[in-house]
């Protein structure tokens, strides 16, 4: 794990893209008429349109100047000392030549430019011109990809329709990008080839947009953890992440690795802290972390990008110098930094699991590795090499599915009755199958090999068993279960002068089953299966009691209670026994809360051992309620068990008390 220089909050990793980016344009381009400089040609008495450009602000004379060779004045700029008219020809190429006047040059036409596809796409399909062979095989149909960054403008001409997203920061519109980088990131994933604009590397990849930075470019590990949550949530499977800290985060490293442990890829920006030597180990997180592509920035002829971070985490490299992509507003516009490299990654990503979408992300990280190139760079600068998706698509399709068969069969009681219900599970994996009426299940696709398979049902013990699958082959394997037993406590309720109490309850602490004691003092608690259980017996006017008991076979339990006095609405309401001992003492913490109708006075609580007090402590509290905690102990008391008694007393002199074992 790397140490770096503590620093609040998550900064987005677009130095360069906002200092060094080559502006926002909309491709268009001005188209000169043909003819000398300064000159339209046209017919004697046609009007042509004119920008006449002068050496200073043009004023009254200049507007006065333009009228006199008969022209009509359409604007005046103020970013620009340059009047716009419409004259003839003549009236043109005189004006052109009078002092003062800078230059006439015609009012061209602006046209649209055809789609453009950028250098870095052109880059990562190799020798393949555009439209790109890897396009017969797979565009990125269906597959989702999660842009966790400033938004996405959803009304783009040139991106896809979002198919949903997420805001993190303020839980608002997600379908916006005041900032524009993450249009940017989106564009080189998921540009249409649409004859507008640019293109994608995958221009069917589905896209989300989460929010996680705010317009400004700015998030926390927060926003960033629950935009990580969102899109493991709703199985979206490739997350491009365009940003970074320079600080580790706990938080941070453990979203990742669980999305990545629950078959998720993240591709991110290896940050823009490089130096032109390209010394020194400055990855940003979370590219930093095992869990995450980390991906480096290159230049068009296939050098690092001077400001690309350098260090063992860079795992792949991609184009990211002068990327041009889309903007918000139908604009496109060229930035650099790693964080345009990223999506050149992400969109090679989904190009190759939807090639092969029975690759497990640990396999298709492994195939961009395999197949990237090398440019003959530092592998701290470049890892495996530049992310090449024509190679990688390839190699996917040339990936031989795992080898799978089918494990089919009945699980039963030890009567040969079947059991409907039933879970048979393959362990370690999500293949799991429930039995019908006849307690028959099917398991299919099952990779080939050894496999341990476990059947399980309520009341029954689990029964795992090994099962040796083949290819395309149906391998039987039935079940018997052993009925988990059950045992009986059962006693009798009595007060402390041996009188049977009948209508006491006695109820197992946690669970909903109880039993009231009849005539005779008797109770029942049936179907228990082994274990230790909390079983407390109370009843109105007496104290309750409450007692451990260890439950292997069937067992008797008899409860003595003593009758309490008038309480005045005396209540314990929580009395829990922690066992705390060490080795030198047995100890008990006694948390407990009690209340009444009038002012309280005492607590005490005592430690008893065969009914010698061997430990208490006495709380003074007062108002109708309290609560606290007392620490009871006895030297080297060890394996024994102890009754703890509770004891309030109110202003009035009236008490209740209860009392519960504890083994130590």
């Amino acid at each position: 794990m790397r140490s770096k220089s503590l620093r609040k909050g998550l900064v987005i990793l677009i130095v360069f893209a906002m200092m060094f980016a080559m502006g926002v344009v909309n491709l268009t381009t001005a188209q000169a008429l043909p003819g000398s400089e300064g000159t339209v040609y046209s017919s004697a008495n046609e009007k042509v349109d004119v920008l006449i450009g002068f050496y200073h602000a043009p004023g009254s004379s200049e507007r006065a100047l333009v009228r006199s060779h008969g022209g009509e004045i359409s604007r005046q700029f103020k970013i620009v000392d340059v009047i716009a008219a419409s004259m003839t020809q003549q009236a043109a190429d005189a004006l052109a030549k009078t002092p003062g006047v800078r230059y006439v040059e015609p009012d061209g036409p602006v046209y649209a430019h055809d789609q453009t596809v950028p250098w870095g796409i052109d880059r990562v399909f190799g020798d393949e011109t555009y439209s790109f062979g890897t396009w017969v095989t797979t565009g990125g149909d269906g597959i989702a990809v999660a842009i966790l960054d400033t938004g996405i403008d959803e009304n783009h001409e040139d991106l896809p329709k979002l198919s949903g997203g997420k805001n993190t920061i303020d839980e608002t519109d997600w379908g916006s990008d005041g900032s524009g980088h993450g249009t940017h990131v989106a564009g080189t994933v998921a540009a249409l080839d649409n004859e507008v604009g640019v293109v994608g590397v995958g221009p069917e990849i589905v896209l989300y947009a989460v929010k996680v930075l705010s317009d400004g470019g700015s998030g926390t590990i927060d926003s960033l953890v629950a935009g990580i949550e969102w899109a493991v949530e709703n199985d979206i499977l490739i997350l491009n992440m365009s940003l970074g800290a320079d600080t580790h985060y706990q938080t941070l490293q453990d979203a990742t690795d669980a999305a990545y442990e629950a078959g998720h890829l993240i591709v991110s920006s290896a940050g823009n802290s490089g130096n032109p030597p390209g010394r020194g180990d400055n990855v940003s997180y979370p590219a930093a972390y095992d869990s995450v592509i980390a991906v480096a920035a290159s230049t068009d002829n296939d050098r690092r990008s001077s400001f690309s971070s350098t260090g063992p985490a860079v795992e792949l490299i991609a184009p990211g110098s002068s990327i041009l992509s889309t903007l918000p507003g139908n604009s496109y516009g060229t930035y650099s930094g790693t964080s345009m490299a990223s999506p050149h990654a992400a969109g090679a990503v989904a190009l190759v699991w939807a090639a092969n979408t029975g690759l497990t992300n640990v396999e298709l990280r492994t195939i961009l590795q395999e197949t990237a190139e090398d440019l003959g760079l530092s592998a701290n600068h470049q890892g495996y090499g530049l992310v090449r998706a024509d190679l990688a698509v390839r190699a996917a399709g040339e990936t031989e599915l795992p080898a799978t068969g089918n494990i089919e069969g009945t699980v039963k009681d030890k009567d040969d009755v079947a059991i409907e219900g039933a879970a048979v599970v393959v362990e370690g994996t999500d293949l799991s199958a429930t039995t019908d009426a006849d307690g028959h299940y099917l398991l299919e696709d099952v990779p080939e090999g050894e496999q341990e398979v476990t059947a399980s049902a309520d009341g029954y013990n689990p029964v795992p068993a090994k099962v040796t699958v083949e290819e395309d082959v149906t391998v039987t394997q039935d079940f018997v279960l052993g009925a988990i037993p059950t045992y009986t406590v059962s006693g009798t309720v009595k007060d402390n002068e041996g009188n049977a109490l009948e209508g006491a309850t006695v109820t197992i602490e946690g669970t909903a089953q109880s039993a009231a004691t009849d005539g005779d003092g008797n109770y029942s608690l049936v179907d228990l299966e082994e274990g230790t259980y909390e079983i407390t017996a109370s009843k109105d006017g007496y104290s309750s009691q409450t007692k451990n008991v260890k439950v292997d076979s069937d067992t008797t339990l008899d409860f003595k209670m003593e009758e309490t006095e008038d309480a005045s609405g005396l209540t314990i309401n929580h009395f829990e026994l922690t066992d705390t001992s060490n080795r030198a003492w047995a100890r008990v913490t006694v948390e407990w809360a009690v209340s009444s109708d009038v002012d309280l006075a005492s607590v005490k609580t005592e430690m008893l051992l065969d009914g010698d007090v061997v430990d208490s402590e006495t709380s003074t509290v007062s108002g109708v309620t309290a609560s606290g905690a007392h620490d009871l102990r006895v030297r080297g008391g060890h394996g024994k068990t102890y009754e703890v008694k509770l004891t309030v007393t109110d202003a009035e002199g009236n008490s209740t008390y209860e009392t519960k074992e504890i083994d130590l």
